[in-house]
């Protein structure tokens, strides 16, 4: 038998949180009939729509940091939703998404929830001894000195890795 590896992890930690803060704020959105079905997950895509009106899946993806796949698998599941409709764009490999009136009439509760989650995360950070905000700011300046990549493929290639 051979260990399992798996049960450590320094940062897994860091992912439960981040999916406690999300489920608390689904929660949230299932509690108010008009927001049942709307994913959390769909808000920012929503609203950068609304600030910046219709856009190809390619600018929206780049707009919020997404690639195009996983862009347009959220389009897909927000527009049977009822929240996005799209249409072709300039050439028949593009598609423009827009908010539907359905969206568009959740988008000022989807921004006050924006804000008070902002301000809760304030809050919370606030009660802790340093800001998870400003440990990842130096995480990723660290990273821009020095890669994942890397610091990963530096330790593997000091290890023997190979089984035997």
């Amino acid at each position: 038998m051979t260990d399992d590896v798996t049960t450590q992890s320094l940062w897994r930690s860091l992912r439960e949180l981040m999916e406690r803060v999300d489920n608390e704020v689904a929660r949230v959105y299932e509690s108010s009939p008009d927001t049942v079905g709307v994913r959390p997950s769909w808000v920012l895509e929503i609203l950068r729509l609304d600030a910046r009106g219709p856009m190809t899946i390619s600018q929206l993806s780049a707009s919020v940091g997404r690639t195009h796949s996983a862009s347009s698998q959220k389009v897909a599941a927000m527009a049977k939703a009822g929240l996005v409709e799209t249409t072709q764009g300039s050439d028949a490999r593009t598609r423009r998404v827009q908010l539907t009136d359905r969206a568009r009439k959740l988008v000022p509760r989807m921004r006050a929830e924006w804000a008070a989650t902002e301000e809760a995360l304030s809050e919370l950070e606030a009660e802790t001894p340093y800001a998870l905000s400003r440990a990842v700011a130096d995480l990723n300046a660290a990273l821009d000195r020095k890669s994942f990549h890397e610091r990963l493929s530096d330790r593997l290639a000091a290890t023997d890795h190979s089984g035997s």
